[in-house]
């Protein structure tokens, strides 16, 4: 949590007010006594999320002098360098998802007939068999293997670009250059080659027949549900390769030999080649082709390689370190370039989020190359990396010097003979594989796994938050602080402390004087970076020395501060102006201005904070804790009566701020208490944020670390609110009464269930203002003007 000095303000502002009289005089200058005059020309919102970006792209082009601190290696041998990052391996085959148990299958099964035989293909050197294999329960792997005719003198994975089918990867089909085509060399070379089909960026498939079909690449539909869930596409891929690999260890005790193993990637296959030489120790040669570069632009790219915290301590040269005392070969070169989503097509809707893939740059490669080199070069091993430019950086993958050094990698020698290229030729009898079928398979097997995890994970949960043993408000709280701790660290993440005292800097300007209250717009510092801000609204009956409670008004996705305050337009149909109406019945009112707000400019900083281990909440809860720091300065403020009311995304910030901002003294969710896992999870419901285009809204792993029902338990013993429409389009009753069922359980068993409540009224998604204003002037011990 960040801790900034408080400004000696309250004395300044208690000296410097006039003193209170009539409801109808109070007219307090401008600025407000103690602050700056506000100066700002642009809008509050767009300073904002400006100046989060910056700290945010500040932090990822940083990164690479931070990571050193995650790292302890041991270069006294090689065995003592293994043992040194076996932590660092672990922790990142976590944070790729590829934590699931294998499947020991039965080999590598060829798919064949009565009629048909599985050799679809052959050349006197190979044959090409189609084939599937066992991964994970439930999930398979599907591709093509080529067979040697001769001895086989090693094995190897080789992954095509996402763009690519397996038989676009040997030639099959069109649309692979010829030099790209590993595979056939390889097999040519007595290698036994199999080739995996990759999750594509087609979106034919990313939908459901019941709610709709989007534009989303399908390896985003499967990211979206499976990073909510602590899975990644990327991962579920790599455990294919490492099941293969379990398969390559099969045969070797079959045959009684052991042959060396190696894996191979182009563009997204380079992705996953790299990331599988560095998890999985069994594989002796890697070659990446057309995917190793500085990685911290990697918001850029397409969502589905955003991987939580991984530029902590994961650059791309990292990740190549890893991979020693071993063999790793980076071949520069073009790969398939994506300048975004595909365009919707008839019958699917636009939500995919913005993504580029770009040839990389040959300075951006060299560059991470050589952070990589020294790892091997104190190893005593620097033949063991090589970086290899096709053509100066652009030419088409499969260069001659890059297959050298990979088949060096394997302990193959070059035969000096000229190997003449391979024509193969189709069979007659082979079976008709379908891509598009076999893409569809693998998909929907994907998707059916990450629905039984999300099935499961409220066992889970139960298991680690074990609700049921806290019988009294002391045994919650001997527990309570550190499982905040584990959310706060886990699921929103944390930013460091400021190096330096980071003065308040407030800044406030008059822009409401009503017969009844004045506002002030007011903007203060959180980092020399970013600010935050809102608008204070300050009843006119105040008394002299006076101090009165504060509620802290939150609107919603794309809102401000004045949606919550204006008493027409647009916005009162939601929020039904509950500031103005707080501030009317005499209590002092700050509605904040949070930075869920211009659509892509706010929704990438979670791709930019992502990567650090770190969301929107992380910027969302320090600029909160410094409000309240200057509202418990001023001297009518009762620094011991602040509570918190926020609707839609502002129901969100209500369980996700108050529980870990604790001068709150209570939070009340309104439009937005739900299944909250499931809303974000589910693939085959319309409620799904699988389907829409906020794609910002994915949390890591939140299923196995807390749902909205143990969010809320962190608020506990301080009470806690939701506010439900019946037709509110966020949820259907049933999943918010179901979650809320169980935070009521919490605090009743530990026995202040009075704290605890619900309210369900006859409307849709907006503000009632009914229980929730009782609750309120309730827990605030205040009795509202006028009654």
């Amino acid at each position: 949590m960040m801790r900034f000095p408080s400004p000696l303000l309250a004395l300044v502002l208690f000296v410097s007010f006039p003193s209170f009289v009539a409801a109808q005089a109070l007219k307090l200058p401008d600025p407000l006594p103690g602050t700056a005059p506000l100066k700002l020309s642009e809008p509050l919102d767009e300073h904002m999320v400006a100046g989060i970006d910056r700290y945010a792209l500040q932090a990822l082009a940083q990164s690479p002098e931070l990571r050193p601190e995650k790292w302890n290696y041991d270069f006294n041998s090689h065995a003592a360098f293994i043992e040194s990052i076996k932590e660092n391996r672990a922790r990142f085959k976590t944070i790729i998802g590829a934590v699931d148990s294998r499947v020991i299958g039965p080999g590598f099964e060829l798919l064949s007939t009565t009629e048909k035989s599985s050799v679809i293909a052959e050349c006197p050197a190979f044959k090409v068999h189609a084939v599937h294999w066992q991964v994970l329960d439930g999930i398979t792997a599907s591709g093509l293997l080529l067979q040697p005719t001769g001895e086989i003198k090693a094995r190897v994975v080789a992954l095509p670009d996402a763009d690519w089918t397996p038989e676009m990867f040997v030639g099959l089909k069109a649309g692979v250059p010829e030099s790209a085509r590993i595979p056939l060399a390889l097999a040519a070379r007595g290698i036994q080659v199999v080739i995996p089909t990759l999750m594509s960026r087609d979106a034919d498939f990313s939908g459901h027949p019941d709610v709709f079909y989007t534009n989303q690449p399908h390896r985003e539909f499967i990211y979206r549900m499976a990073f909510e869930m602590g899975r990644h596409v990327i991962g579920y891929e790599v455990q294919k390769v490492m099941a293969a690999i379990d398969q390559f260890e099969r045969l070797d005790k079959q045959e009684g030999r052991i042959l060396p193993v190696g894996v191979v990637g182009v563009g997204e296959g380079g992705l996953l080649a790299l990331f599988s030489g560095a998890a999985d120790y069994r594989i002796q040669s890697t070659w990446v082709a057309g995917y190793f570069q500085q990685r911290e632009g990697v918001w850029r790219e397409p969502i589905y390689r955003n991987v939580w915290s991984q530029l902590t301590e994961f650059g791309d040269a990292e990740i190549a370190a890893m991979i020693a005392p071993r063999s790793c070969v980076i071949e520069a070169c073009a790969v398939p370039v994506v300048d975004g989503p595909p365009a919707p097509k008839k019958g699917q809707r636009a939500s995919a989020a913005p993504g580029v893939i770009e040839i990389a740059k040959p300075a951006s490669v060299k560059a991470e190359f050589e952070r990589a080199l020294p790892v091997f070069e104190q190893l005593g091993l620097q033949q063991n990396l090589s970086l290899v430019f096709s053509g100066e950086g652009t030419g088409p993958a499969g260069s001659g010097k890059a297959l050298a050094d990979f088949l060096f990698g394997l302990r193959i020698r070059q035969n000096k003979k000229l190997i003449p290229p391979v024509e193969l030729r189709r069979t007659a009898n082979g079976i008709q594989v379908d891509p598009n079928a076999r893409q569809e398979q693998q998909f929907n097997e994907m998707n059916a796994f990450t629905q039984e995890l999300l099935n499961r994970s409220a066992r889970y949960r139960d298991a680690e938050w074990q609700p049921g043993k806290y019988t009294s408000v002391a045994l919650w709280e001997k527990d309570a602080d550190r499982l905040r701790d584990k959310v706060y660290d886990e699921l929103i993440g944390r930013l460091p402390a400021p190096e330096q005292p980071v003065p308040l800097n407030v800044k406030t300007r008059k822009v409401l004087q009503h017969d009844q209250y004045q506002g002030f717009e007011v903007m203060l510092d959180v980092t020399p970076e970013f600010v935050a801000g809102g608008i204070l609204l300050i009843p006119n009956d105040l008394k002299p020395g006076e101090r009165r409670p504060v509620i802290v008004c939150q609107h919603g996705l794309e809102g401000t501060p004045m949606d919550t305050i204006r008493a027409d337009g647009h916005s009162y149909n939601a929020y039904k102006n509950f500031s103005e109406q707080l501030v009317k019945r005499g209590l002092i009112v700050y509605a904040p201005q949070n930075p869920y707000k211009g659509r892509d400019r706010f929704r990438t900083l979670q791709r930019k904070s992502n990567p650090m281990q770190r969301s929107l909440y992380s910027y969302i809860i320090p600029q909160h804790e410094r409000t309240l720091e200057w509202l418990s300065s001023l001297p009518f403020v009762d620094r011991q009566r602040i509570g918190f009311y926020g609707l839609s995304y502002g129901g969100k910030t209500a369980v996700r701020v108050p529980p870990f901002v604790k001068q709150y003294v209570f939070s009340i969710c309104s439009g937005d208490f739900n299944e909250w896992v499931r809303k974000n999870a589910d693939s085959a419901h319309r409620y799904s944020y699988v389907f829409h285009g906020e794609y910002e809204i994915f949390e890591w792993n939140m299923g196995h670390v807390a749902n909205y029902a143990e969010l809320s338990y962190l608020m506990a013993p301080r009470p806690f609110m939701v506010e439900r429409g019946h037709n509110d389009g966020v949820a259907p009753d049933e999943w918010v009464a179901a979650e809320y069922a169980k935070v009521r359980r919490f605090y009743t068993q530990m026995g202040i269930g009075d704290r605890t409540e619900i309210e369900y009224f006859n409307g849709p998604h907006t503000i009632n203002g009914q229980g929730t204003f009782a609750f309120i002037f309730r827990n605030l011990n205040w009795k509202p003007s006028g009654d």
